[in-house]
């Protein structure tokens, strides 16, 4: 068998496994990325609820 075909192809089969968990990573941080967001927007929408408008100034 040729030896130089043989790690060419191993070469090929590894970048392209590379680039698939490359991408596969990538896909998790967006999705972690975006819970985070949907978080924060509860957060600030629940920090807009009134509280903290009316001060009792009467001791």
């Amino acid at each position: 068998m040729d030896i130089t075909a043989l790690s060419a192809s191993l070469s090929i089969s590894s970048a392209s496994f590379g680039a698939q968990v490359g991408t596969a990573l990538l896909s998790k941080v967006l999705d972690t990325v975006e819970e985070n967001g949907d978080a924060l927007m509860q957060m600030m929408a629940a920090a807009a609820t009134g509280l903290g408008q009316v001060i009792d100034i009467q001791a």
